[in-house]
């Protein structure tokens, strides 16, 4: 066995539909019942709003809506706060599951899938037993102009 698969790194897995995901640990400060959300008029859709957590301004968006999956009304609805350096971006999730460590060797390559929409925020696909669970490069799935409205832009 070589070094690399050896090395486990922890990931965060989520509900959004039916649908199972995945993002690193180390990307999630917390997790967080749904707040009071203030809305911004003339936002994207998936853009929900702005909310207060201890003092700071956070944005928060609907991951459902912007990776065009349906929404679901579970009474579990929660919100990871994601951190990107200095910034920090609120993510809605139907719900959290657990936490896991993986290896490389346990993440299969993505699938090539036809389809008109972009998918590179597809990193790779975890199966434990007969589910699979997307991992998700969360950067990837916002765009840079969004970053860049967000103010994370590096």
């Amino acid at each position: 066995m070589n070094e690399e698969s050896k090395t486990l790194n922890k990931y965060i897995c989520f509900n959004l539909g039916v649908e199972k995901y995945a993002i690193p640990l180390l990307t999630v400060k917390e997790v967080i019942r749904v707040p009071e959300i203030t809305a911004v008029p003339q936002t994207a859709p998936y853009f929900l709003g702005i909310m207060n957590l201890r003092g700071q301004v956070i944005s928060i968006m609907d991951l459902r809506k912007k990776l065009n999956l349906k929404e679901s009304n579970s009474v579990e609805t929660t919100v990871m706060i994601l951190n990107f350096g200095k910034n920090q971006l609120g993510v809605m999730v139907d719900c959290v599951n657990y936490v896991v460590s993986l290896s490389d060797n346990d993440i299969s390559e993505k699938p090539v899938v036809s389809s008109a929409h972009n998918t590179d925020y597809i990193s790779g696909v975890y199966r434990k037993d007969n589910e699979l669970i997307l991992i998700l490069d969360i950067v990837k799935a916002l765009s840079v102009e969004e970053l860049q409205q967000l103010g994370m832009a590096a």
